[in-house]
């Protein structure tokens, strides 16, 4: 009797590491991308289910690490405050997911050979 198990995938992460540690990751990608929806760190932070101190510590080491400001926020008060996504925070989102892309086509090429 011969036995058929699913077939082996290849599996992996990719983030880019800066000065600091980690840059940019799918998980700090997805947040700039959700301040750039809704206008706000803390909406962005909500929407996510994280807490608005660990989404503005991620913006402040992508900010800090990166050759221009990724976001930019202008404080609360009668107004109210938001941030913004920049162009550098754009082209960020942009490079990152295409070596993501990129990175999950190899995976897929790969797992084909993996008929061990």
């Amino acid at each position: 009797m011969t036995r058929r198990d699913p077939a082996y995938r290849l599996h992996g992460r990719v983030w880019i590491d800066g000065p600091e540690g980690t840059f940019l990751g799918f998980g700090r990608v997805v947040l700039l991308e959700r301040i750039g929806e809704h206008g706000s760190i803390s909406a962005a932070a909500r929407s996510m289910n994280m807490s608005y101190r660990h989404a503005w510590d991620l913006v402040d080491s992508m900010n800090r690490q990166a050759k221009r400001p990724l976001i930019v926020s202008t404080t609360g008060g009668k107004g109210g405050g938001g941030a913004r996504l920049t162009a550098e925070g754009k082209k960020a989102i942009a490079v990152f997911r295409a070596a993501w892309e990129d990175f999950k086509a190899f995976e897929a090429r790969r797992s084909r050979d993996l008929d061990l």
